[in-house]
């Protein structure tokens, strides 16, 4: 992991989870590690803690959905920094529900934070990184952006644009100096599915059904991914049960058609509530 050494890094989401882990695991590297959250008084908590051990972080509170408030902070980070090597476009939330359910509004609160999050940290970063001829964005996707899991649409929704989004990205940046990779993780053990909102849907049901002995911790998440990025991977899919399902979607589309849509018939009995 030498390669972070010295290196300027911003991680959206860094308050918690996976963002929480990878500035933690950049900042013993010896990056110079720019946290960002909207959860200002956990964002402070843990750049404390990484400034306790050593190491070197700052904390900016940031709704990620800000186009401007994006864009500052980039701005500010390559003022101070005089360069911004690596951009996680990490932040993401959830809404538990299937189509039929969901409103409007629920569409809008994830796709502005899971993809307009991810648009508004390209849009303020990659301008730069070309001028400067270097740099990687690494932005957060899941296992749910690869193949079709029924019961958080949205989530999906948002997800699938960010690979398409980071794949095209990828290309278009590789001449002009700019990496891109896309992280798509399985079940990794974060607070996402206790905070998520759930609409029509037992929570503690739906937590039973986790396949806890294929889950892995955020810490062991971020390792992975840093690895990826260090081999500079187009896709960084974390698990290994998240690498069996991806490669079986594309070896039998159909097939997990088929798993999803019985899954699904099994959730509604068990975890749906109706009206």
């Amino acid at each position: 992991m030498g390669i972070f050494s010295g290196k300027t890094a911003i991680v959206t989401g860094g308050a918690s989870g996976i963002g929480r882990a990878l500035a933690e695991e950049l900042a013993r590297g010896k990056a110079n590690v720019i946290l960002a959250d909207v959860n200002s008084k956990q964002l402070d908590e843990v750049v404390e803690a990484i400034r306790k051990a050593g190491n070197n972080a700052k904390a900016v509170t940031l709704d990620v959905s800000n186009y401007e408030a994006v864009k500052k902070l980039v701005e500010d980070t390559v003022a101070d920094n005089s360069k911004l090597d690596y951009i996680f476009n990490n932040a993401g939330i959830a809404v538990g529900g299937e189509a039929r359910d969901c409103s409007i509004d629920d569409w809008r609160s994830v796709l502005d934070v899971n993809l307009y999050g991810v648009i508004n940290g390209v849009a303020s970063a990659y301008p730069i990184m070309v001028e400067q001829g270097s740099g990687h964005i690494i932005n957060t996707a899941s296992i749910e952006g690869l193949m079709p899991f029924p019961g958080t649409i949205s989530y999906v929704a948002s997800k699938y644009a960010v690979v398409g989004l980071s794949n095209t990205l990828r290309l278009e940046g590789a001449d002009l100096g700019v990496k891109v990779s896309v992280v798509c993780p399985g079940y990794i053990k974060t607070a996402i599915f206790h905070d998520s909102k759930m609409i029509k849907m037992d929570r503690d049901k739906v937590l039973e059904r986790l396949p806890e002995r294929f889950g892995i911790t955020p810490e062991k998440c971020a390792l992975a991914i840093l690895k990826g990025v260090e081999r500079n991977k187009a896709f960084i899919v974390v698990t290994g049960f998240a690498k069996f399902l991806w490669l079986l979607y594309r070896i039998s589309p159909g097939l997990i058609h088929w798993m999803m849509g019985r899954g699904l018939k099994e959730s509604r009995q068990e975890v749906r509530i109706e009206d």
